[in-house]
């Protein structure tokens, strides 16, 4: 989520790259797409995403609505008690430096949205669990207002898990699985994202919540566990003005506490990037978002004939990773802490609404993608849930997947002379990373797809198992030195057994001396003593 630092130098670099494409096979070039700079890195990144097969992706051009969302995601990791994000106007004093921040000042009234996810690794060790007991942060929203008369909240869904009540099987939920009428095996993240694609309200989240003149009341609160995730997804509606905190304490259910945190005017440690706030302000380093966005939704339509070519769209895109199309789904900042991301890159909790209106005829599938950066290992990009409604049939899946995966979501049947709107509808869970392709393409596209991964999969198996081979020598090694002038005798074969059968008990084996005198070599081994004395030969030789 970086940008080149010398915008003069755009042109060129893009010029230049495009030049080195074209020396590039074309076999090579089918498979791969070139991704956007990543901002204050010497070179280019290169994204590849096998399933444009040389054919280009279109903008979605969609559009974010202007409802004000809290993110807490900065820091994403809290190593002990503090305040995580304030809107109230004023100042905070950071644990690392012992000076203030600060606030990101912003008054809410009407629509309003919140997101949190923090993971908690406290710095005494003794409450990281394992033999011992593991340390218990409670994470909590507290609503303000600073007016003379009450407020009113209203909340339409929401949910807020941790990780005791969502744990994440990562074993058994890779791919495309149907999602159940419970999903909470998929992690804080997804189960939260689920409840609000669902519109549903969690039962420990209240209906509404009165604010008294002057006042402030805890909202929500969940337990954060040592090692363990928390996450949490609301949207709502005021009546007047308020503001909005996030506060992190020792175990607690008493609201005295936590509003003490919130008066000591202390931030909760783990701000790893406030010796980098320069490299954040010219776009070098990403950091996490910690302020107020504009948008909790986003919504697109767009047509296409399938029988002119594949459809290819980005989703969740960025400034890296957009597929050339310059489509970049980042909805801004209204405020934010000093050392925040300067945008809301990641889109955490928005909703997308996806509409495609194709026309075509045969059978396609949603396939849904993200690009791998040459040089970097795969990992899970996306794990999450999303709706598919086409024929007014609703289809809800969890979705696995890993970067440079190619995952088809569901089948479209395309009948002639027929327009078929296809929805789409996520809400972008926190444990994703963005810059996706959503693409329609032919069934035999993905079938040969499949088989190319398959052989290029085999073929460096083969290479890894070459390359580990120990190749045995053709000669035995030589003789020691101080053998090599010692005259060697050939040794025969001695065998009886197999020279000639051995004789029973009641058999008498007659004397020859002649035989004693002079022993007799089978036949069937007299090459095999002549090779013996040959090899023999050669070593004294030596």
């Amino acid at each position: 989520m970086l940008a080149s630092a010398g915008a003069a130098e755009k042109p060129k670099n893009a010029a230049t790259a495009f030049m080195s494409l074209i020396k590039v096979p074309f076999l090579v070039l089918a498979c791969v797409t070139l991704a956007s700079v990543e901002l204050a890195l010497p070179g280019r990144s290169r994204a590849y995403v096998a399933i444009l097969a040389g054919q280009r992706a279109r903008p979605l051009n969609g559009t974010f609505n202007n409802v004000p969302v809290l993110h807490s995601n900065q820091p994403e990791i809290v190593t002990g008690p503090g305040i995580l994000v304030n809107t109230a106007p004023g100042s905070a004093i950071a644990t690392e430096t012992n000076r203030p921040l600060s606030n990101a000042s912003y008054t809410f009234n009407g629509a309003f949205g919140v997101h949190m996810h923090h993971k908690y690794y406290p710095s005494d060790v003794s409450k990281l669990g394992g033999s011992r007991s593991r340390g218990l942060l409670t994470l909590a929203l507290i609503a303000s207002n600073p007016g003379k008369t009450s407020v009113t909240l209203r909340f339409k869904r929401g949910s807020v898990k941790n990780s005791f009540e969502a744990p994440y099987h990562s074993n058994k939920l890779m791919g495309v699985k149907p999602l159940g009428k419970r999903p909470w095996n998929t992690g804080p993240g997804d189960a939260t994202a689920v409840q609000l694609l669902r519109n549903e309200l969690d039962r420990k989240v209240p209906d509404s919540v009165t604010i008294p003149a002057g006042g402030r009341v805890v909202v929500v609160r969940t337990i954060l566990p040592a090692r363990g995730i928390a996450n949490g997804l609301l949207q709502g509606q005021s009546d007047g003005p308020f503001t909005m905190a996030v506060v992190a304490t020792e175990q607690t259910s008493s609201d005295q506490k936590l509003f003490s945190v919130l008066d000591s005017g202390r931030l909760a440690p783990g701000r790893i990037y406030l010796n980098r706030i320069r490299e954040i302000q010219l776009g070098r380093v990403f950091s996490r978002v910690a302020g107020v966005a504009l948008g909790d939704e986003y919504r697109a339509s767009i047509n296409h004939d399938l029988s002119q070519g594949a459809l290819h769209v980005p989703l969740t895109s960025t400034s890296r990773h957009h597929f050339g199309t310059q489509d970049i789904q980042v909805n801004p900042l209204a405020v934010r802490m000093i050392d925040s991301a300067l945008n809301n890159i990641g889109t955490y909790g928005v909703r997308y609404s996806v509409t495609l209106n194709l026309a075509g005829r045969g059978n396609y599938q949603l396939v849904m993608s993200h690009p791998v950066v040459s040089g970097k290992k795969a990992f899970t990009a996306f794990r999450g849930s999303m709706q598919i409604e086409q024929k007014n049939k609703l289809q809800e899946i969890h979705v696995g997947l890993r970067s440079g995966e190619s995952l088809a979501l569901a089948d479209i049947n395309l009948l002639p002379d027929q327009d078929t709107p296809v929805k789409i509808t996520l809400v972008y869970p926190a444990d994703a990373t963005p810059g996706h392709l959503l693409s329609v393409v032919p069934v035999d596209q993905l079938a040969l797809l499949r088989r190319r991964q398959l052989q290029q999969k085999s073929a460096q198996q083969t290479i890894t198992i070459k390359k580990t081979r120990t190749v045995s020598p053709k000669m035995p090694p030589p003789l020691p030195a101080q053998q090599q002038n010692v005259p060697l005798k050939p040794v025969l074969s001695q065998q009886p057994s197999l020279m000639s059968p051995k004789p029973s008990a009641n058999q008498v084996r007659p004397i020859d001396r002649a035989q004693d005198a002079e022993p007799k070599t089978d036949p069937r081994y007299t090459d095999a003593i002549r090779t013996q004395q040959q090899w023999l030969r050669q070593l004294q030789g030596r």
